[in-house]
Formats: structure tokens, C-alpha cells, sequence
């Protein structure tokens, strides 16, 4: 009797030893680190390795280890001194063209690396992080609406046979000029009615007609608020592509973002990828005009001249075909022809319209791919640092359409199969309103973190011990069998975190200390139960039999209700909340298996299958 079949046994002692092996990179601490990144399609080789090597030679900063890869180079140190100096010396070195950024990186052994067993990623709270706070640029948003109402009037004139000599965008207004007064009345009906939101005014200049088009208060403001929303919103779209656990992204003010990511390896890689604004323009190629004027200053109305990643010149029409903001799923890959990166695009309805409308009226007509970042610098002015914006377009593609599409296509002429993945994730997670720059870049340090995971530590101990010593003294031998379970409980918490590579806050420590007093709670009813069939005159064997089986049933409402209640935290609540969830619903399933399977391994190994007189609990 209370014996288990053997594969029960060998189950068990595999999940304790996977458990302990994936919770093993916990033991090992961070080594403060420079992380150097290349920029676009570039790599990083033993020459800059050298150069690096011999800068921090020079100034007598010892290196802990050099890690290189293709793209990245990882500079560990002994301490965040000798980090912090390196940065600056490497910074000063490289120049602006590579990214240098501070790194917390893991010293997991190799051997364990190599199952794929990595440490658990520790919040802002406890390990530091990356802290954004970034700065919408309302202007840029506003010369957008300006830029998109001009296509719309330019639509909404043709349509109705109203004639006009251009419409430009001056500063933050529109100006449509007409050939008279007739015409610049009507075309005034049509956009009154049409687009209330906008503020006509009649400007006569020499011997046209002008409308002077400006947005009103009402339609500035929502604007604004509009692209902020969306800018939060591609945001967390790219966070959450990033794979970060318990990002903080909340609105600061009417024109500021702040962008928490607790426990990133790569900070290198989430500042590229969250502050990037890159996407896609696709254009006509004008092919009326020589190219060769155009660059000798006499650009074509209508048309406007752009470079090539190779320094060559084209000359495109104005009218964008389809933005990147229509673009509603990107994915990466290679052409099946010339094996080349290429990006799989797929257009909204709305999108689809236009470049099937446009395909089936250019069919052997080239169409060009304008690839679109804005990139901000700080330099040194008076003293002062002062941002510069900068945008940078270029055509990576000119192709002829070969026949009509619509939905889906293929983008092509990209440097690399990193800047395709790259490009890809910026159009799939959604386009910014407006471009978007950082002016505080934080990379909060472990020192407070340090103070949180002591104390935390601490709170988890003695909670354990004080478990441990009233388990042994109350239930005797029992009891020490459930210390033993509550210890493999532990291990497999952290083990289970450290697979999922969840992010434990101090929330999440407040959870495992909530789960030890938690877990004993089955073992408590447990050994009740076979103290009350003991004295009931059954005998020990019996006894532990039907304890285990009558108090399950007990044990399994009491952890399904409390589960529940942390899905509806993790569901409904905010980060710092989920992170105490999310440690508790673990620390449930893995207490279950430990106090009730664990537990009755042990017992059944010890006392199943004796003769019994009395049981030492």
C-alpha cells in the first residue's frame, strides 16, 4: 500500500533536475558591459575590436572579456567604474556612426547556454533598465494633415472641373491659387463643404487668385491628441515585438512619452528600434523630364529629385502612391529569383484602391520605393546640447511594373536580411503620426535595484525559515518532508521564471513570499486529515492513503479559486501587478505538484509498503 508506480518516481526527479539546472543561471551575477552595435548593413571585425582594445589599453581600463559577433561587439568589465569610463572613451573613438550603450550582460556558463538556460530578467525595480522619455514633434504631425489635405483638394478640384494653378504648403497653411474669381468661388464652395474644419480665406497676388487654407483650433487640437495616441500605440506595437516583459509606456503631458523597459539585454537595439521612424513611400518615376536638368537646378513642377543608396539620381512625381501608414502586415524574407532580402507587404483596403488603380493605368511604367528615417543628433552648441533633426530619404528600388497588383507585393533592393527583419517589424507594428525623438535617455543603474533584491532576498528567507522551523516542530518528521517539498517549490518558481524569461519586480518577490506561506497550506490539510483518520483508530497506512485522497479535492478548490483571481489580475492590471500575477499563478501550479505529488514520493519511499505502529506526525 501507498506505493507509486515507478514512472510517477522518474517523473519526479526529472522535473527537479530540469528545474534545478534552469534555475542554476540565477547564481551567477551580471558583468557590468559596453555594448557596441554597427550602423545599417555594417559590421564590427578584429580591426575595430583592435581599436578599442588599444584606446582602453592606453587608458589602463581593464577588460574582463571581448565577445565579438557580426554585427555587435560586447565589452565586459570587472565593475560599473571601469564600464562607465570605457563608454566615453569608446564613444569618443568610434564617433556617431556606431551605437555604444551600457549592458548588464549575463555570465552564464557555456554549458548551460547551451540548453538554452538563461536567468531571469529582473525589472527596473531590481536590475535597472532603459528609461525613454520622448517628445512628439506636433509640428511635423500638423505639416502632415497640411500635406494630406493638399492631396485631398487636389482630388476634390479634379472631380468637380475646377480649375487651379497649383496648391502648395507654405509654413502652416495651404495656398491654392486659381486662374480667376469664378473659379477660386467655386473651388472656395467645394472645400467649405467638403471640410468645415478648415479656415478659408481669399489672398489676391498680382494677377492670381489666391485661398488661403488653415487648420482650425479645433482640428490642431485633435490632431495633436490624435498623434499622440497613435504614436503610443506603434510604441507599444514595437515593445511588444521586442518580446519585452511589463513595459511602462504612459503619456507625459500633451506632447511626451515615457518608455520604461525593464531588464533589456539589448538597450542598443530597443533605442533603434523604438525611436526609429522609418517607412516606406511609394512613388511614380518621372519619366517626361530630363534628370540631368534637374539636377542642374531645374526641377520640373510636380516632380522633385531623390538619390539612391548608390549616389544615383531620379527624378519622382510628388503624388505618393502608398504611404506606410496603409501598410497593415510587413514580413521579411528572401526573392526566390536572385535570393535577394526582400520585405512581403500587404496593403488596407484604402491602400490596395490606390496602387491598383495606379498599376492598371502604368503597366511598363517604373515605380520607385522611398525608404523614409528621421534621425536626431546632439551636438555641443555654447556649451549646450542641442538636438538636430535630420531626414534622411533614399530610394532603395526602382522597378517596372510588370503587371497590375493590388493587396500584396514584394519590396526589394534592401542591403541586408537584418535591415529587412528591421524594416519589416517598424511597418508591421504601425507608422507614427509624427516623428518622434528622445531627449532623456536613462540606464538605470543596479545599485538601488541591488538594496530592492537584499531586501527582497531577505524577506523570502526568513518567511522560509520561519516555514520550516514551525513545519519540523509541529508535524515532526512530516514536516520536514514538506520543508524539503517547499525548498523544490522555490526552485521550481525561479526555474519556471527563468524559462518564460518573465521579469520579476518587487511585486513578483511580494508573490513568492505570499506563495511560501501558500504552498505548506495543502501539506497543513494533508497531515490534519491523517492525524483525524489516525485517531480515529485506522491504521497508519490507511491513514496516509486516505489523507492525501480525501484532502485533495479540498486543496484543488482552495488553489483553482486563488488562480482565478490572479488571471483576473494579470487580465485587468497594470505592470507592477502582473508581475505579482504572474509569480503567484506559478508559484500555485508548482505547489500543487510539489506538496501533493512531491510530498507523497517522499512519504511513499520512507514509510509505503511497512508495517507501521505509529506515524511520527
Amino acid at each position: 500500500m501507498n506505493q507509486y508506480p515507478a514512472w510517477k518516481y522518474l517523473l519526479i526527479v526529472v522535473v527537479m533536475i530540469v528545474g534545478a539546472l534552469y534555475a542554476l543561471p540565477n547564481l551567477y551575477e551580471s558583468d557590468p558591459a559596453v555594448q557596441v552595435s554597427a550602423p545599417r548593413s555594417g559590421e564590427i571585425g578584429d580591426t575595430l575590436k583592435g581599436r578599442i582594445e588599444a584606446r582602453l589599453s592606453e587608458r589602463k581600463i581593464p577588460v574582463k572579456a571581448f565577445e565579438v559577433d557580426k554585427h555587435r561587439l560586447l565589452v565586459r568589465f570587472e565593475n560599473t567604474e571601469d564600464q562607465l569610463a570605457a563608454a566615453d572613451l569608446i564613444k569618443e573613438e568610434l564617433g556617431p556612426d556606431y551605437a555604444v550603450a551600457l549592458n548588464l550582460a549575463p555570465s552564464t556558463p557555456a554549458w548551460l547556454q547551451a540548453i538554452n538556460a538563461q536567468p531571469m530578467y529582473l525589472g527596473l525595480d531590481l536590475r535597472g533598465g532603459v528609461h525613454f522619455l520622448m517628445e512628439v514633434d506636433m509640428d511635423a504631425a500638423e505639416k502632415k494633415a497640411l500635406e494630406r489635405y493638399a492631396s485631398d483638394l487636389r482630388a476634390i478640384l479634379r472631380k468637380n472641373k475646377v480649375r487651379y494653378l497649383s496648391i502648395r504648403a507654405h509654413s502652416d497653411k495651404l495656398l491654392v491659387k486659381f486662374r480667376n474669381e469664378a473659379d477660386r468661388e467655386k473651388g472656395s464652395e467645394l472645400i467649405h463643404d467638403e471640410y468645415r474644419e478648415l479656415l478659408l480665406k481669399d489672398v489676391d497676388s498680382g494677377k492670381s487668385y489666391g485661398l488661403e487654407v488653415r487648420l482650425g483650433e479645433n482640428e490642431i487640437r485633435e490632431i495633436r491628441k490624435l498623434a499622440l495616441q497613435q504614436n503610443i500605440t506603434t510604441l507599444r506595437n514595437r515593445v511588444n515585438e521586442l518580446g519585452v516583459a511589463e513595459p511602462v509606456i504612459q503619456q507625459q503631458g500633451d506632447r511626451r512619452v515615457v518608455v520604461q523597459l525593464p531588464g533589456v539585454q539589448d538597450t542598443v537595439a530597443a533605442k533603434r528600434i523604438i525611436g526609429a521612424t522609418a517607412t516606406l513611400e511609394y512613388r511614380a518615376v518621372d519619366t517626361e523630364h530630363d534628370v540631368q536638368d534637374a539636377i542642374d537646378g531645374k526641377v520640373p513642377a510636380g516632380s522633385r529629385l531623390y538619390k539612391d543608396r548608390n549616389g544615383r539620381y531620379y527624378l519622382l512625381k510628388n503624388r505618393v502612391i502608398v504611404t506606410g501608414d496603409q501598410i497593415i502586415n510587413a514580413r521579411s524574407g528572401f526573392d526566390s529569383q536572385g535570393g535577394q532580402p526582400q520585405v512581403t507587404v500587404t496593403l488596407d483596403g484604402k491602400g490596395a484602391r490606390k496602387m491598383l488603380e495606379f498599376t492598371k493605368e502604368n503597366v511598363g511604367k517604373p515605380m520607385a520605393v522611398v525608404f523614409i528615417e528621421n534621425k536626431s543628433t546632439t551636438k555641443m552648441v555654447d556649451g549646450k546640447p542641442v538636438v538636430v533633426n535630420r531626414k534622411v530619404e533614399e530610394i532603395i528600388s526602382v522597378a517596372t511594373i510588370r503587371d497590375v497588383f493590388s493587396k500584396r507585393f514584394q519590396t526589394t533592393g534592401l542591403d541586408s536580411p537584418q535591415e529587412a527583419h528591421e524594416l519589416a517589424l517598424l511597418l508591421r507594428s504601425g507608422a507614427l503620426a509624427a516623428p518622434i525623438r528622445i531627449i532623456e535617455e536613462r540606464t538605470i543603474g543596479p545599485s538601488l535595484g541591488a538594496d530592492n533584491i537584499e531586501q527582497g532576498f531577505e524577506s523570502v528567507v526568513i518567511g522560509f525559515i520561519l516555514v520550516l522551523v514551525f513545519m519540523a516542530a509541529y508535524y515532526k518528521a512530516f514536516g520536514l518532508v514538506a520543508d524539503l517539498a517547499l525548498a523544490m517549490n522555490l526552485v521550481l518558481i525561479v526555474a519556471v521564471l527563468s524559462m518564460l524569461q518573465a521579469t520579476l519586480t518587487m511585486p513578483g518577490i511580494a508573490g513568492i513570499v505570499l506563495t511560501v506561506g501558500m504552498a505548506v497550506d495543502a501539506n497543513v490539510l494533508i497531515f490534519e486529515r491523517i492525524r483525524e483518520e489516525l485517531r480515529n483508530g485506522n491504521t497508519p497506512q490507511a491513514s496516509i492513503h486516505a489523507g492525501y485522497a480525501k484532502a485533495f479535492s479540498t486543496i484543488a478548490d482552495a488553489n483553482v479559486t486563488t488562480l482565478i483571481a490572479a488571471v483576473v489580475l494579470f487580465s485587468f492590471g497594470s505592470g507592477p501587478v502582473k508581475g505579482f500575477a504572474v509569480t503567484l499563478s506559478i508559484g500555485i501550479l508548482t505547489s500543487m505538484f510539489t506538496a501533493i505529488m512531491g510530498t507523497r514520493a517522499v512519504i511513499n519511499l520512507v514509510y509505503g509498503g511497512r508495517r507501521l505502529k505509529r506515524l511520527p506526525i
